[in-house]
């Protein structure tokens, strides 16, 4: 009769000497075989701090070096600082407020050449060709037609 102590849980257990002599009964049962079997480690996740399983594939997929344990965390993570002013993917270092800036007065919106008032074809234009000086009265609304032609003739 043989008794080994398995390796994970450290429980003993009854072998076969005939399993010894083959390699097997390191384990007391598939449970613990399994877990003595997987691969990865325990990793933190970066914003709730919550230990997670990764896989050694997920650890070195890691872009950013950080872990998450749900989309949910991963996406809060993203928008607080991937997506937010400079670092968002459409951020033009902030030129494009000047249309804004011509929403919010009571300008009417009509091209200052032509006079068509069509609101899809209105572009703002800057006076002094600054696109750095957003002063209202340096701001004219033109249809794009006149402003590429004041640009280009």
């Amino acid at each position: 009769m043989a008794i080994n102590k398995c390796l994970i849980c450290e429980n003993d257990f009854y072998i076969k000497p005939c399993h010894i002599h083959l390699g097997y009964g390191k384990y007391c049962s598939r449970n613990c075989q399994s877990i003595a079997q997987r691969k990865g480690s325990f990793v933190k996740c970066h914003l709730c701090k919550k230990d997670i399983w990764r896989m050694p594939s997920s650890l070195a997929r890691s872009k950013s070096g950080f872990y998450f344990c749900s989309k949910n965390c991963s996406l809060k993570w993203k928008n607080s600082t991937l997506s937010s002013n400079t670092n968002h993917p459409l951020w033009r270092s902030g030129v494009s407020v000047y249309r804004n800036i011509m929403k919010r007065t009571n300008r009417a919106i009509v091209c200052k050449q032509c006079g068509i008032n069509d609101e899809r074809l209105m572009v703002v234009h800057h006076v002094d060709h600054n696109r750095n000086n957003n002063d209202v009265v340096n701001l004219i609304w033109l249809c794009r037609n006149c402003h590429y032609l004041i640009h280009n003739y």
